[in-house]
């Protein structure tokens, strides 16, 4: 018998707020689920087809997730650091910076509920300092 990882879940306060931010941070579209009037749950389907679902909780979050999600860019151009400057724009801040003078390393954000997530070196960063 085997597992796979089918949808990833991120408890909130206001799924519907905070699916709407993820969307525009991964440029996915978020369900077009308005109709039945459920705002307890909705997401965005990945590029690799599994879900990323954003579930309302009545309990606000507390303390460091124990699972966290890990950013990189995509585009060959694309930079981990133009990256993060666009999320703190978005609304996501600064948690903790790992960034070093060498260009390795990455950033730690919280998007605006508190659920931390990392931004790392794209491929082609990678690749320059290999």
């Amino acid at each position: 018998m085997s597992l796979h990882i089918v949808n990833i879940c991120v408890d909130c306060a206001d799924p519907r707020t905070l699916a709407a931010w993820w969307g525009r941070v991964l440029e996915l579209p978020v369900f077009d689920d308005d109709a039945d009037g459920d705002d307890e749950e909705t997401g965005m389907t990945l590029p690799d087809g599994r879900d990323l679902v954003f579930l309302r909780v009545p309990e606000p979050k507390t303390v460091k997730n124990r699972l966290h999600l890990c950013l990189a860019p995509s585009g060959e151009d694309d930079r981990r650091d133009a990256e993060v400057e666009r999320l703190l724009a978005m609304g996501a801040t600064l948690v903790d910076d790992l960034r070093a003078e060498d260009g390795t390393g990455w950033a730690v954000l919280a998007d605006p509920e508190g659920n931390e997530f990392c931004v790392l070196r794209g491929e082609a960063e990678r690749a320059a300092t290999s």
